[in-house]
């Protein structure tokens, strides 16, 4: 398996999660909104950790810089 998933997008990945975290607690979500989000959270965390993301493999994206 091959990385597509630059630092950049890992981190920016990993704060979103963190806001969907932060929103549930804080009670700004709640109900089918916090499932949905905590869904979207739960891929955004694989894709940060793994650094593949499916999507972006079958639109043939990467973020990840090439080494020069």
């Amino acid at each position: 398996m091959k990385s597509n998933v630059g630092l950049i997008d890992r981190i920016v990945r990993i704060i979103i999660v963190a806001v969907i975290f932060y929103a549930y607690y804080v009670g700004w979500i709640s109900g089918l909104v916090a499932m949905a989000a905590a869904a979207v959270a739960v891929v955004f965390l694989a894709t940060a950790f793994t650094g593949d993301c499916f999507l972006y493999r079958w639109l043939g994206v990467s973020t990840k810089m090439k080494k020069s």
